[in-house]
């Protein structure tokens, strides 16, 4: 089966085996394309009313390189670009998709309730630090029970190594992990395993270096709305058609062309829009109208302001920070920058999350010095997203401490036991399963002066933290742009059959067991506003929802580091417990766990 995105942008393979080149430039008098063997630079003609320049030519081919040059002047990539064999700053290669035979013609998706979503980072995931290293463990994967990878982002930035945030070329999957058929061999791998596969997009800025917009077309950026990133997007202004189709074509082409099952979409709060039918509403509606219509696709938001209305029918879920920071805060007695907000109440704080959803739900947050969220009780638990870890929350701390680095283990397991048999759905980080001894840094390949401001912006950024106050101590943090940064966030795969890393893989296979056999056959449709909690002293905690066959899930919890009263008795049948913590008694041992289930079909 051949699959092709027909995107209005870039370079297109035509029936004939000609390639027509498109190119938005409104700043631009005159575009031209030059092609990596020819000795002709060829004119693109300029469309006045729209500003866009075209060219169809049989001089360029499928591999043929090529670059844009503005007005006599600047040569640039193709900002659609979908090949970048020699990185950001290159030339642009020209790609036939439909070269590339797709074998999962029967793969329709899966269904949301069944999602275990698997957070990886493709360079860092496994020693090759490629798409076919990733391949080549996918069966670890579904042996531990997890039904989707979520990759963080592929889009090319500039260097070798990088989260991806930062990246610039949005069609371009980054040639340092292989090549576009590497990515459609590992996604259609994974679906012939019946996983499903996420992929993480930034809509919301470029990165600081190869980003040649501004040259070309300016309209692209607005100086109405800031980001902490510097201008946002022009998604509702003048030019704003362009722009938005850009980035809605650029969904579609990751869903269409490379087959992927859903987005995760970062950081949505920072997509200022003020117009009519804001860009995140039209998104949802063309996908939803597009690939959508045949198959299961999913879209999940990153959004500080937790607007739960997003989350009622337009987007599938959303990223639920708040379970993480109260789950942290409960773990570590943490209570810095927007741990803050939790560190009075953690465990209250994790029983609203429970039960409906957004610990914030309109009050104000002493973090911000606002109010934030929207009421969001009323949804079903399928729409929040638990986690325990990710790249944010592990990669963002000076030295990328994980969790199993920051409290003690039977609190570690108690988190764990609670949000992988919860009925939001859970999602890990790689190497969460084995407690990985990995730091998961914060690293990047730029170069020079820019390299130097983005090791000096890092340290800076802990400045206001007691524990680096001191100079000397900040300057321990490791250097963003080394290599021996990158190098040391690659998980250690052969520590995962040690017996200390072993015990932890076996909790996490027993856990998400269970949520195979007894939690997924029962999520399907379950209400919102059906669940409730109660809090048993000050760190523990009853949790009860109904679930989409009537069914009664209750969960108890003793956080804290004694052993604790004061627990009714439960309806129905015990389903799991920390050790210790079954035989029906009304005391929970300190960090302990049970869960247990009544009735349903």
């Amino acid at each position: 089966m051949k699959r092709r995105h027909d995107t209005p942008f870039g370079a297109k393979v035509r029936k004939d085996g000609s390639v027509r080149f498109s190119l938005w430039a409104p700043g631009a008098e005159r575009v031209e394309v030059e092609i990596e063997g020819s000795s002709q630079t060829l004119p693109l003609e300029r469309n006045e009313v729209s500003g866009v320049h075209i060219l169809e030519t049989d001089v360029a081919k499928p591999g043929s390189r090529y670059k844009f040059r503005i007005d006599g002047e600047h040569e640039v990539p193709d900002p659609a670009s979908r090949f970048q064999p020699d990185d950001a700053h290159g030339p642009s290669m020209v790609v036939d998709p439909e070269a590339f035979d797709w074998r999962d013609d029967e793969w329709k998706g899966r269904p949301w309730h069944e999602t275990v979503l698997y957070e990886l980072h493709v360079g860092t995931f496994s020693p090759e630090g490629t798409y076919a290293g990733v391949k080549r463990r996918l069966d670890h994967l579904v042996e531990l029970g997890i039904t989707a990878v979520e990759l963080m982002p592929l889009s090319d930035f500039p260097g070798r190594r990088n989260w991806g945030y930062d990246g610039v070329l949005p069609y371009a999957p980054d040639s340092s992990y292989g090549t576009p058929d590497d990515l459609k061999d590992l996604v259609g791998a994974a679906h012939e395993k019946g996983l499903s596969v996420f992929l993480d997009v930034v809509y919301n800025h470029f990165g600081p270096d190869g980003n040649y917009l501004h040259a070309y077309a300016p309209d692209f950026f607005t100086e109405r709305h800031e980001t902490p990133w510097g201008q946002a997007m022009n998604v509702d202004g003048e030019g704003v058609g362009q722009v938005r189709e850009f980035f809605i074509h650029n969904a579609l082409f990751w869903l269409e062309e490379y087959r992927f099952d859903g987005l995760r979409l970062d950081a949505v709060h920072e997509i200022k829009d003020d117009s009519g039918k804001h860009f995140l509403t039209e998104l949802s509606e063309r996908i939803h109208a597009g690939p959508g219509r045949d198959r299961h696709i999913h879209l999940v938001l990153e959004n500080e302001e937790n607007e739960a209305t997003r989350l009622d029918g337009e987007y599938t879920a959303q990223w639920n920070d708040d379970v993480h920071h109260a789950l942290h805060v409960a773990l570590t007695g943490e209570d810095a920058a927007y741990y803050s907000d939790y560190a009075d109440a953690p465990v209250k704080a994790l029983g609203r999350c429970l039960s409906e959803g957004f610990a914030f739900q309109g009050e104000p947050s002493k973090h911000r010095g606002s109010s934030r969220g929207e009421p969001s009780k009323n949804l079903p638990p399928t729409s929040f997203v638990s986690f325990l870890q990710n790249h944010d929350h592990v990669g963002n701390r000076a030295f990328g401490d994980r969790i199993t680095k920051l409290a003690k283990p039977e609190a570690v397991r108690a988190a764990a036991e609670i949000y992988l048999l919860a009925p939001q759905i859970p999602m890990l980080f790689m190497g969460e399963e084995w407690a990985s001894s990995s730091p998961f840094l914060f690293f990047c390949d730029f170069g020079g002066e820019l390299s130097e401001m983005v090791t000096k912006g890092r340290r800076g950024e802990f400045t206001a933290f007691p524990e680096f106050a001191d100079e000397a101590t900040r300057e321990r943090i490791p250097d963003p742009g080394s290599e021996e940064t990158f190098r040391a966030s690659k998980l250690r795969w052969e520590e995962k059959d040690e017996p200390e890393h072993e015990r932890w893989m076996v909790l996490y296979k027993e856990l998400l067991a269970l949520r195979r056999k007894e939690i997924i056959p029962r999520l399907e449709n379950a209400p919102g506003g059906r669940a409730a909690h109660r809090m048993v002293g000050e760190r523990a905690l009853r949790a009860q929802w109904t679930m989409g066959d009537g069914s009664l899930l209750t969960l108890e919890a003793n956080l804290e580091d004694e052993p604790l009263g004061g627990f009714e008795n439960v309806p129905g049948e015990l389903l799991y417990a920390t050790k210790g913590a079954a035989g029906g008694e009304r005391e929970l041992p300190a960090w302990s766990v049970a869960w247990y289930l009544k009735g349903g079909s």
